[in-house]
């Protein structure tokens, strides 16, 4: 079943990439990363089907992040509901790849560093409306 969200070539054009895929294995999630995983100041992206479901971002590393929605803690009310939904989008032979995008490092304004990942978050969720965000859901 695929999703009519906007298209993942939309965060191509921003510089997202494919990073890994999340995965089922003995009815427990994985999030398999082949590239960024101990990027810090990151912008992800959960695509199935070539449409964007969700887009979140972290100051932690994405191999942390992503593990929060492995084993999301009783009150990690964002980590629940979206294990739920990848576990449902999976369970039904769904892929759900991940892409990201690094903060660069090398934007500043006034001498002060602009983490380029955290100010695109917003735009992009307001532009994309992916399903899978507060405003989606």
């Amino acid at each position: 079943m695929s999703t009519n969200g906007a298209p993942v070539e939309q965060l191509k054009t921003v510089g997202f990439r494919l990073v890994g895929e999340w995965k089922l294995e003995a009815e427990k999630l994985n999030c398999v990363l082949q590239d960024l995983g101990s990027s810090t100041n990151v912008l992800y992206a959960f695509v199935e089907g070539g449409s964007v479901l969700y887009i979140g971002k972290s100051v932690r590393s994405l191999k942390q992040r992503l593990y929060g929605y492995q084993n999301p803690g009783p009150t990690q009310f964002t980590n629940i509901k979206a294990n739920i939904l990848i576990r449902e989008a999976l369970g039904t032979q769904r892929s759900i790849a991940v892409y990201a995008f690094a903060d660069p490092g090398d934007l500043r304004h006034g001498g002060f560093h602009v983490n380029l990942a955290a100010g695109l978050e917003d735009s992009l969720i307001a532009t994309l409306k992916p399903a899978w965000n507060k405003a989606g859901v």
